[in-house]
């Protein structure tokens, strides 16, 4: 069974995006989703609304990224 993450990732403007990851981010943020398609699904009019609309185009840009984490499941071992 898979276990998707979506991920924000904020860099810099001075960071190419296929070096922006969480390790160059200014700021990721995170959550647990049920589905990839729910990854890309309603980030935008989060961040409009919150802090991090703060910058974006002028000196930094977002990225998102939908991760899938493979979990282990003891039902299925029974």
């Amino acid at each position: 069974m898979a276990v998707f993450t979506a991920l924000v990732l904020v860099c810099q403007l001075s960071t190419p995006p296929q070096s922006c990851d969480e390790s160059r981010a200014i700021d990721v943020i995170s959550t647990r989703v049920e589905s990839e398609f729910a990854c890309m699904r309603g980030f935008q009019e989060s961040i409009a609304r919150g802090a991090l609309r703060e910058g974006l185009g002028e000196t930094v840009y977002m990225k998102t990224q939908c991760v899938r984490r493979k979990t282990t499941s003891t039902a299925a071992n029974e």
